[in-house]
């Protein structure tokens, strides 16, 4: 999706890497991919070569970027790393699609990545008054239950691919169970406040 973003800045000249980075939790097997790719990375950096890692959304947030950088940084104390911030979050992208703030005066957001328990989850929902949940698709139906027995569905929205010409907003999941998403998926909940969220845009909404 990223090359797909930035392809048509890309010039024939330029060399193109690809890195490995599983998605797994196996730390051990995790770190050795981020070693592969550093050194990958450092190949060109050490000939006076700039490599650009792109991103969609921000690179601060939950981005492979991170572990990248970080490795390279480690490896090579060397290299010189330069972050330049997107602007643009994927659930400030989400809200924008919905068409409502994201939050409002006092409320308190909370953001959980993909990899969280049901138990981070719970606390979350007992805490937060906006409650956005990263990448969702992996956890989707156990995710919905819980809302389920909260009572929350009518307050949830889906985004696939937020700020993409392919993007789909799901509004009111009570009869949304088993949604099979897309891996650039987020939740968004109203679960605290003023639950009372406009429609979104009818040119997008399922």
């Amino acid at each position: 999706m990223a090359q797909q973003i930035v392809a048509q800045w890309l010039r024939p000249e330029q060399v193109q890497l690809t890195l490995d980075f599983p998605y797994v939790q196996d730390e051990a097997t995790l770190r050795q991919a981020w070693e592969a790719a550093a050194a990958q990375v450092w190949n060109y950096l050490q000939r006076g070569d700039d490599v650009v890692f792109v991103s969609e959304g921000d690179v601060s947030f939950y981005s492979t970027f991170t572990y990248l950088a970080q490795t390279v940084m480690q490896q090579y104390p060397e290299a010189q790393v330069e972050t330049v911030p997107g602007h643009l979050l994927s659930n400030g992208g989400a809200a924008a699609a919905l068409g409502l703030p994201l939050t409002v005066r006092a409320e308190r957001l909370v953001v959980l990545p993909a990899l969280y328990t049901v138990a981070d989850l719970e606390t979350a929902l007992d805490t937060a008054d906006v409650l956005v949940l990263m990448k969702v698709s992996s956890v989707y139906e156990q995710v919905w239950s819980v809302l389920e027995r909260r009572g929350l569905l009518q307050h949830s929205y889906v985004v696939e691919r937020a700020s993409q010409p392919t993007q789909v907003i799901y509004a009111d999941l009570r009869d949304r169970p088993s949604l099979k998403l897309p891996y650039f998926s987020l939740l968004l909940v109203k679960c605290g406040g003023d639950q009372r969220l406009p429609t979104p845009a009818p040119t997008s909404l399922r």
